[in-house]
């Protein structure tokens, strides 16, 4: 009797024990649900929730800040979660804050992120609605990174076929083994570098011009700068204009008497019609012209036998020795 007693009594201290670890248990997982802490509940909607269960975690600005309570669905397009936040975190969310669905790592469990804007705002409360934003989708990253794989195996496939070619290019490595070719290049910079150098002395020589011109030095620069100059080249331009009215002027006259001359010469009646067109004319004017030759001629003949003559000799013999005295005097 006293042995079953005691059997009972340890029964019954397991039993208890087992309780015990049992509610440590419950208490803890409780807790990690906050469960059994102060909480208040907020709510978001969202288009996709991309795998959001009850029980995900919620974090505000990288801290453990609640669990999902609920995901449900209101219609085809909008699906409500509602939000357990611990009750010392809602002095800092305001109304204004934005939440957005991330994943624990990079292949963790999805979560709702909880990130404060900069401009202020009253604090949240009960039943609040906040303002979804959209989170990083961990199934497109997966499609944009196989397509990336994709593109990548691709490439490699060209480089190989590139570096099979570049191994099987005769002339491309007999052209890497010529010793001339690094000469050449050497000798190509060398060129290149004096091209340089004598185009940097070019522009240095033409920046001096250039400073020359500005400051007024040169004749170009006198010529740009110097109001003088300006002056009597406008003076300049003006006299060929007052040069090129008068040419006007003239032209205008000598097409005048051209023409004058012109009218006169197809009169009949006229003196230059008679003296141009007129035979008979042209013939007394040669015959007149012929006697005052030979009238000069026989003038000239008389005069010779003046000098000749004995009562003038000596008068011109006088003056033949003043012409020489007058010559030497100028030698």
């Amino acid at each position: 009797m006293a042995r079953r007693t005691i059997n009972n009594l340890k029964l019954g201290i397991f039993v208890l024990a087992g309780l015990a670890v049992l509610i440590i248990l419950l208490y803890v997982i409780g807790r990690n649900e906050y469960l059994f802490g102060n909480t208040f509940e907020l709510k978001a909607r969202f288009e996709n929730v991309n795998g959001l269960m009850p029980g995900n975690n919620i974090r505000f600005a990288g801290i453990d800040a609640g669990t999902i309570r609920s995901v449900q669905v209101l219609d085809d397009t909008t699906i409500e979660v509602t939000l357990r936040v611990r009750n010392d975190m809602k002095k800092y969310i305001r109304k204004n804050a934005e939440v957005s669905i991330g994943t624990d790592g990079l292949m963790g469990n999805k979560l709702l992120n909880i990130r404060s804007a900069r401009v202020p705002a009253p604090l949240v409360e009960e039943g609040d609605i906040l303002v979804t934003a959209p989170g990083v989708d961990t199934d497109e990253i997966l499609k944009v990174l196989n397509a990336t794989t994709g593109d990548i195996a691709v490439v490699v496939s060209e480089l190989r076929k590139s570096v099979k070619r570049f191994n099987e290019s005769s002339a491309l490595w007999t052209l890497i083994s010529d010793e001339s070719v690094p000469a050449g290049i050497s000798a190509s910079v060398s060129r290149i570098r004096m091209a340089s150098a004598r185009m940097d002395d070019m522009m240095a020589g033409l920046d001096l011009i250039v400073t020359d011109v500005r400051e007024g030095k040169g004749t170009l620069g006198k010529l740009l700068r110097d109001s003088a100059i300006a002056l009597d080249i406008r003076a300049s331009v003006q006299k060929l204009g007052s040069i090129g009215a008068s040419a006007d002027s003239l032209t205008a006259r000598i097409s005048v008497l051209v023409n004058s001359i012109s009218r006169q010469v197809q009169n009949p009646d006229g003196t230059v019609h008679a003296l141009l067109a007129d035979p008979k004319m042209a013939e007394s004017v040669s015959k007149s012209l012929q006697h005052i030759e030979e009238g000069t001629r026989a003038f000239n003949e008389n005069m010779e036998a003046l000098k000749h003559s004995f009562l003038f000799r000596g008068y011109f013999n006088k003056i033949e020795r003043r012409k020489k005295e007058v010559t030497t005097s100028v030698y």
